[in-house]
């Protein structure tokens, strides 16, 4: 089973291919000056087939990063998902950004993952030491987060919006950012376990569709 991982929707591009759950690449492309990291994604994904004298065609799923994070991320990702999928015939499958984040907790305890929505806001997972959704993803006011972390115990995992306010309330937390988390490692594990527990799922790439818990900001001309 072949399986092609890529997200592009928070602060860097995560890229990782594996048969049978074994991993053959995993990269991890930054912004390069300016031109956004995204951009490199399909240069990429070629250059990486090739290296395994592998077609589109020959892979089983492609997954990918759905949001919540960077639109222009988000639409990038999505867009070379469905249209690989669609040409190649293969699986589509897709996790939220929360759900990548929580395999950072390695913690009996319950995570709950927080990253930025600006406006006092935080998008918000909650799940269960083993994965499980707990609480499916949302935009919460950061007042109401705080009395939530307050009532009890968590793994929290943020970013740096998040950390500066988590830490002004002295609340422990982990800075995915502060650690160079092989985001696409999680993303390939997730969805190996998905695939092996759903044989019956159906995986059509029109059912891969981006999560905006917010609308994409728009700019008005005057």
């Amino acid at each position: 089973m072949k399986i092609l991982n890529f997200d592009t929707s928070l602060d860097k591009t995560y890229i990782t291919l594996s048969a049978d759950n074994v991993i053959l690449k995993s990269r991890i492309i930054e912004n390069q000056k300016e031109k956004y990291h995204s951009a490199f994604l399909i240069p990429e994904i070629a250059k990486i087939l090739r290296e395994f004298n592998l077609f589109i065609s020959d892979l089983d799923y492609i997954s990918t990063n759905v949001g919540p994070g960077s639109f222009t991320g988000i639409r990038a990702g999505l867009t070379v998902a469905r249209t690989l999928c669609q040409q190649g015939n293969i699986k589509a499958v897709g996790f939220t950004s929360l759900e990548i984040l929580s395999k950072i907790n390695k913690t009996p305890e319950k995570s709950i993952v927080l990253l930025d929505a600006r406006k006092d806001m935080a998008y918000v997972e909650i799940l269960s030491s083993d994965g499980q959704i707990i609480e499916r993803p949302s935009a919460k006011l950061l007042e109401e987060i705080i009395n939530i972390l307050n009532r009890d115990e968590y793994c929290v995992i943020c970013d740096d919006k998040i950390s500066d306010i988590l830490a002004n309330h002295e609340i422990n937390h982990i800075n995915y950012k502060l650690n160079n988390y092989d985001l696409g490692l999680f993303l390939n594990e997730l969805t190996n376990d998905f695939v092996l527990k759903n044989k019956e799922t159906d995986y059509n790439w029109a059912k891969l569709k981006p999560l905006y818990i917010q609308p994409p900001p728009v700019s008005i001309k005057k």
